[in-house]
C-alpha cells in the first residue's frame, strides 16, 4: 500500500491535452490539487471542465514553458491558489516532422525552446517550493526516440529528449540535498488525439511494432509517474523507466502472430 498523495499538489506543463492530460485525471482521482498549464486558454477550460469529474480540485495556468517569466508565474500562480507545490511533471513537447536534409534553424530552435529549455526552467522556478515541501518529485515526460530509438523525420526531437535526460541527472544529484527527486518516465507508442483517423492504418502500423500487440495509453504513463511521486520512490532519483510494452526488446521486426521468424543466429 502507497501513502496516498491526495491533498499535494501537482503542476503539470502541457496538461490540456494527450498524455499531460492524462497525468492531470489520474493525480486527480488519486485526490491530489492539480494545475495544467498550457499557452491556449479556451484548450485550458475545456480541460478543467472535463477533468473536473475526476476528483481533486484542477486548475488551469497559462503559460509558454519556453518564456522565463511565463514559467516563473506559472509557478507562483500554481502556489498562490493551492498553497504549495509537491509535485512537478515537466510534460509539454512538440514533435513536428521536419527531415535533417530540409531543417533550418528555426525549427531547431522553436523545438528546443518548448523540449528542452521549456524543462529546465520549469525545473529551476520550482525548486524552492519543491524543496520547501518535504517530499518534492520531479518527473519529466521523456521518449524512447532519442534516448534509446531513432525515427525518420523527428531527428531534433530525439535530441531535445535525449538533452532532457542529461539534464536530469546532474539535477538529481543537485537537488538531492534538497530532498528532491528527479526522474523521467520513457513512453513508447501512445494513443493520443488524432490517431483514430479510420481511413489511416497507422495505429495499426504502431502496434504491430510492439510485443504486447497494443499502443500504451496515457493512464499507462501517468500510473507510472504517479508512483514515482509517492513517498515509497523518495530513494529513486535520476532514473528512467521505459513505459512501452517491450516494443524497443526486439532486434528484429517483430513477426505476424503464429509465424515463424526468418532471422538466422546472430
Amino acid at each position: 500500500m502507497f501513502t496516498p498523495v491526495a491533498g499535494r499538489t501537482v503542476l503539470v506543463t502541457g496538461g490540456t491535452k494527450g498524455i499531460g492530460k492524462g497525468i492531470a485525471r489520474t493525480f486527480l482521482e488519486a485526490g491530489a490539487r492539480v494545475a495544467i498549464a498550457g499557452r491556449d486558454p479556451d484548450l485550458g477550460a475545456a480541460a478543467v471542465s472535463d477533468l473536473g469529474t475526476a476528483g481533486g480540485e484542477v486548475a488551469f495556468v497559462r503559460a509558454d514553458v519556453g518564456v522565463a517569466a511565463d514559467v516563473e508565474r506559472m509557478v507562483a500562480d500554481t502556489v498562490e491558489r493551492f498553497g504549495n507545490l509537491d509535485v512537478l511533471c515537466p510534460n509539454a513537447g512538440v514533435c513536428p516532422d521536419v527531415r535533417v536534409v530540409d531543417m533550418t534553424e528555426e525549427d531547431i530552435d522553436a523545438i528546443f525552446a518548448t523540449n528542452v529549455k521549456g524543462t529546465m526552467l520549469a525545473v529551476t522556478a520550482s525548486v524552492s517550493e519543491l524543496a520547501r515541501s518535504g517530499h518534492g518529485r520531479v518527473i519529466i515526460t521523456s521518449s524512447i526516440t532519442g534516448p534509446i530509438t531513432g525515427f525518420p523525420g523527428w531527428s531534433h526531437y530525439g535530441a531535445t529528449k535525449a538533452a532532457q535526460l542529461g539534464f536530469l541527472r546532474t539535477a538529481a544529484i543537485e537537488l538531492a540535498e534538497l530532498g528532491i527527486t528527479v526522474n523521467a518516465v520513457i513512453p513508447g507508442n501512445i494513443e493520443i488525439e488524432g490517431l483514430d483517423d479510420p481511413a489511416s492504418d497507422w495505429r495499426q502500423r504502431l502496434a504491430s511494432s510492439i510485443p504486447q500487440k497494443r499502443l500504451g495509453t496515457v493512464a499507462d504513463i501517468a500510473h507510472a509517474i504517479l508512483f514515482l511521486a509517492t513517498d515509497e520512490a523518495g530513494f529513486i532519483t535520476g532514473q528512467t523507466i521505459v513505459v512501452d510494452g517491450g516494443q524497443i526488446l526486439p532486434e528484429w521486426p517483430l513477426p505476424d502472430s503464429g509465424s515463424e521468424s526468418s532471422r538466422g543466429a546472430a
